[in-house]
């Protein structure tokens, strides 16, 4: 026999905290967090909850009673609805204050490690208008608000270009204008969306799996350069020529504009053809007078700025003297093995995604940087003894893997070659210190800092400097 859930509510409760996912903590009478999405630290609410698990509850605060000092006037419109910048209410200081706390307790909660240096966390100069790529998606019935849905006036217009809904696939939030990138980002987006309906080209319906127009992804990087993206469900050569054509001509800065035909049910667009409308396949980052060539499939860091900001701590952390081997492991497109490569002997770097990997070696020949070289596969099958005896034991390891954190047969080998220094990039400083503490033995953590790529959302990246215990 099914038991109803029973949801509580309760008043006059302080959040006294922020956790992990940007969620926000409270205290129950009975000592049980409860995790909150709309409070932040400081506020006094009443919390109406919802999921109950064991050891804590899941709640929403219904009342407000006193608003925090750590509040700030949220600057996008989207705000309540758009779950991209769910920190945007909090001042940045205490957004900084809040990762930097995370971290520390995830290095010592988690890893039960020793932090006998911490270097203050790295703010971003720019808290706004910072990340150089976006993907905005169409939608034929975007998502409604609550005022329109209790509404007697009929929505006639339920066309959107914007982000999805938190936990709704298939719904769109129209976005009217973002934060996140610099213009011409907005104009380019408002003006498609405006041309599409003016011209009746349809947008996708996922549910239906019915429209034309399926995705943007907007690039604009440091050096100025522009890509789009324009991503259509189907061949409709008269309706595609139509909008690229206006594109081209209303936005004549767009450096590289390509369209791609997907007709699968989902839009992800690295099993597809690319395909070239106007301008170049590719665009160019810059970074401390190298170039990085990058096209619709490549990943870069999206954030350049602050970017460069992690690759000088993590060269800085290395301490390289122009004698050292160095091997960089998750390199990506090698933009740090590239970086790091003037003060080192030599770089290997390792990647397990064959296309990032030839863009390394593409970017490392125009950069004409010949004492890097670049090895693909997957990481634990490839780190092995035998590579280590083809290539050479390094001196010093950088390692930057994904959210998981590394494989532990690759943490397994890194403590069999004992390199004198490991700098260890982490977006996840939970799956790091579990890493870390399978090093402890070994060896001990030199330094720590964090560093901010994502103002107004709870991201946020730790670089850790390991050094061989003597």
């Amino acid at each position: 026999m099914s038991r109803k859930k029973k949801n509580y509510l309760f008043e006059n409760i302080e959040v006294v905290d922020a956790g992990a996912k940007g969620k926000s903590i409270a205290k129950a009478p009975d000592g049980r967090v409860i995790f909150l999405t709309n409070a932040i630290p400081g506020d006094v609410v009443d919390i109406q909850t919802g999921r109950k698990r064991k050891a804590y509850f899941e709640g929403t605060a219904v009342k407000f009673h006193k608003y925090s000092d750590k509040r700030a006037t949220p600057k996008c419109a989207h705000f309540e609805h758009c779950g991209g910048c769910k920190w945007q209410h909090m001042n940045y200081e205490d957004q900084l204050f809040y990762k930097e706390k995370e971290v520390t307790n995830n290095l010592k909660r988690i890893g039960h490690l020793e932090l006998p240096k911490i270097t203050p966390i790295l703010g971003c100069e720019n808290t706004y208008f910072y990340r150089n790529k976006m993907e905005f998606s169409f939608s034929s019935n975007r998502w409604l608000t609550y005022e329109e849905i209790n509404s007697t006036e009929t929505v006639d217009n339920k066309n959107a270009l914007g982000f999805h809904i938190s936990g709704m696939w298939d719904k769109i939030l129209d976005i009217e204008k973002c934060h996140l990138q610099e213009d011409p980002s907005n104009a380019i987006r408002n003006s498609i969306k405006e041309f599409a309906l003016e011209n009746d080209i349809a947008f996708f319906n996922p549910r239906s799996q019915e429209g034309l127009l399926r995705t943007l992804m907007l690039r604009i990087v440091a050096t100025g350069e522009i890509m789009l993206v324009v991503q259509f469900y189907k061949e409709h050569k008269e309706k595609r020529e139509l909008l690229l054509n206006f594109i081209q001509k209303t936005f004549p800065e767009i450096t590289s504009l390509q369209y791609i035909i997907n007709g699968k049910a989902n839009d992800t667009i690295y099993d597809q053809d690319i395909l070239l409308h106007a301008g170049r396949d590719h665009i160019f980052e810059e970074m401390e007078g190298l170039k990085f060539k990058i096209n619709a499939k490549s990943f870069y860091q999206t954030n350049s700025k602050q970017a460069y900001e992690l690759y000088k701590i993590t060269r800085d952390f290395a301490g390289l003297t122009g004698e050292e081997l160095v091997y960089d492991l998750y390199t990506g497109t090698g933009t740090i093995a590239q970086f790091v490569a003037k003060k080192a002997k030599k770089v290997i770097g390792v990647e397990s995604v064959p296309e990032a990997i030839e863009d390394a070696k593409g970017n490392a020949k125009n950069n004409k940087i010949d004492n890097v070289a670049f090895y693909v596969g997957d990481m634990k099958e490839v780190f092995t003894a035998e590579f280590i005896d083809t290539h050479g034991k390094p001196d010093v390891v950088i390692t930057d893997p994904p959210r998981d954190g590394m494989h532990k047969k690759v943490v397994e080998q890194l403590l069999r070659i004992s390199p004198k220094r490991i700098v260890y990039v982490s977006c996840n400083s939970a799956t790091q210190a579990r890493d870390l503490s399978l090093m402890k033995e070994q060896y001990d953590i030199v330094n720590s800092q964090a560093v901010d790529m994502f103002p107004q959302t709870h991201h946020v990246e730790n670089v850790v400097l390991l050094e061989l215990k003597k």
